[in-house]
């Protein structure tokens, strides 16, 4: 079953925001979807169950970050349902296999893990669907405590085993957890995981308790309030979640539903043309028409652009057929209330309503008839995920017809954005492939040190900068060799590299809280 076929209404939408969407004919994936399983529990102790739902949970996290299309969880569970199959069941290879191309995996991955004396110890394998072929077992270990580096290590191992041109440093993939607290990881595994909505909903409070600032842990929470009817508090959850995080697009979405279904229809198309001014999904766009009718307004156009991104979806054709009456046309509204009974044919209310167009005064009906524009209340992840994909694909092939110094000035700038947002996987993916297509741009090299620095790998933080130096003085590798030297107390070495970035930006905030830092230390810059 193709889960893919939802993509192609959105790149008809976005074409006209993307020329090049409209030259991409497929929706070819390129060998980078991934199906990744929860890991199987050897440990002996029921309540260790838990950490396989993790390796799941970050390898996903994380191969995606890398720039493959990871397979949910819900679409996973979806293929469990659609096979028959119970939730949590581990399934053999050859019922592994009929799940991948259920849901057209490239890869699966499968794993276990054991403890010991407090001790992960892991095991992952990558099976390669078109040629049936196992890899050998990547292992590693760690203590208990430590289970997200392990995980990460995992998720490193399984990148370079895909694209064995993959050249993004273990130690990155190890500092995107840096922040979570292992306990409140647990409470968000556990709370995902659960079927029961009170269990749920105690588990995510604890891990957002615990981690406030923790946007899987607030999605997830936002979506259990969401789901009990707790609308008021599903969207101040949501709205927790940065404007500038990966998952801002999902809370965006749910956060308009919660704020429609409370009728704050201001409210809730501001948050769906958020949603569209970056992903402009046929679902998304109908939803912000539908809150803009909501207030009155004449909402047809926005309409008219759903349902061309998505001619075969029959709620759409019904929404533009309310809005044409609304304003008078009849004629044109019988023609879209055609075309949604063509599709559906079974709709009372769709009937109802070419049934009402037919009148003398189609405006008015006897027995108070007034339909109203539908929302579309599901929100799709695949979609979003995989139209997120496409861009990332569509953005490479635009950028390979661009000279090197070019593409390597422009991924350097995406990078710097990614790091900006604190994703330090993204962006030295960026700054590397910068790097590759331009070995003398200095911002790519000084934006390499920054990604060492954050991930602790000091000595080549250093050596990037100074490469970077070296090819082209710049702010950005000064500061970061001010701030190694700060850190070793080399007080004195600091303040010559505050001195040559203030040389060459005067006003630089972060080059004047260092001088500001040293200046408490007693050293004044040369």
């Amino acid at each position: 079953m193709t889960r893919f076929v939802r993509l192609r209404c959105f790149l008809v939408l976005f074409a006209c925001v993307m020329p090049i969407a409209s030259r991409a004919q497929s929706t070819d994936t390129g060998g980078r979807v991934v199906l990744v399983l929860p890991f199987d529990n050897r440990s002996g102790q029921p309540s260790l169950d838990w950490i396989g739902e993790s390796f799941a949970e970050t390898l996903n996290q994380r191969l995606t970050s890398a720039g493959f299309l990871t397979i949910s969880r819900d679409d996973r569970q979806y293929a469990l349902d659609h096979l028959g199959l119970p939730p949590g069941f581990r399934p053999s290879r050859a019922t592994t296999i009929r799940i991948a191309q259920t849901l057209d995996a490239e890869y699966v991955v499968v794993g276990s893990y054991s403890m010991r004396d407090n001790q992960v110890s892991a095991q992952a394998q990558l099976l390669r669907i078109n040629q049936l072929s196992l890899s050998k077992p990547m292992d590693d270990s760690s203590d208990l405590p430590r289970l997200l580096d392990l995980e990460n290590s995992i998720a490193w191992k399984i990148a370079k085993q895909m694209d064995p041109n993959f050249n993004v440093a273990l130690g990155t993939f190890v500092a995107t957890s840096h922040d979570i607290k292992l306990d409140a990881y647990e409470n968000y595994i556990r709370g995902i995981s659960t079927l029961n909505d009170d269990e749920r909903l105690k588990r995510l409070q604890a891990a957002v308790l615990i981690s406030p600032t923790y946007p899987a842990a607030l999605l997830a929470l936002g979506k259990a309030q969401y789901a009990v009817r707790d609308y008021d508090g599903a969207a101040a959850t949501f709205a927790r979640i940065p404007a500038n995080s990966p998952l801002a697009l999902e809370a965006g979405f749910y956060r308009g539903l919660a704020r429609f279904n409370t009728a704050h229809y201001a409210d809730a198309e501001s948050s769906f043309g958020f949603v569209a001014s970056r992903l402009p999904l046929p679902e998304v766009v109908n939803n912000q028409g539908v809150a803009q009718a909501r207030q009155k307004k004449d909402a047809t156009p926005l309409l008219q652009r759903a349902s061309a991104a998505d001619p075969q979806d029959a709620d759409y054709h019904f929404n533009i057929a309310v809005a044409l009456r609304r304003r008078g046309d009849f004629v044109n509204a019988r023609l879209e209330i055609d075309k949604a009974l063509q599709i559906h044919t079974n709709d009372g209310e769709a009937t109802e309503l070419r049934t009402a167009l037919s009148v003398a005064a189609p405006q008015k009906t006897s027995n108070g008839f007034d339909p109203q524009e539908r929302v579309r209340r599901t929100y799709s992840e695949a979609s979003f995920r995989q139209a997120a994909f496409q861009l990332d694909q569509l953005r490479l092939m635009k950028m390979a017809a661009l000279p090197p110094s070019e593409r390597a000035a422009q991924t350097t700038q995406l990078g710097r954005d990614y790091l900006a947002q604190g994703l330090v996987l993204e962006s030295e993916r960026e700054f590397q492939s910068a790097a590759n297509a331009d070995p003398k741009n200095a911002a790519a090299h000084a934006g390499l040190a920054e990604v060492r620095e954050r991930s602790g790998n000091t000595a080549e933080a250093r050596t990037e900068a100074q490469t970077s130096i070296t090819l082209k003085p710049n702010v950005q590798a000064y500061l970061v060799l001010a701030r190694l030297d700060l850190q070793t107390g080399a007080n004195a070495a600091s303040a010559a590299n505050v001195s040559h970035a203030l040389q060459l930006e005067p006003t630089n905030s972060a080059a004047l809280g260092l001088r500001q830092a040293l200046a408490t230390r007693g050293t004044q810059l040369p």
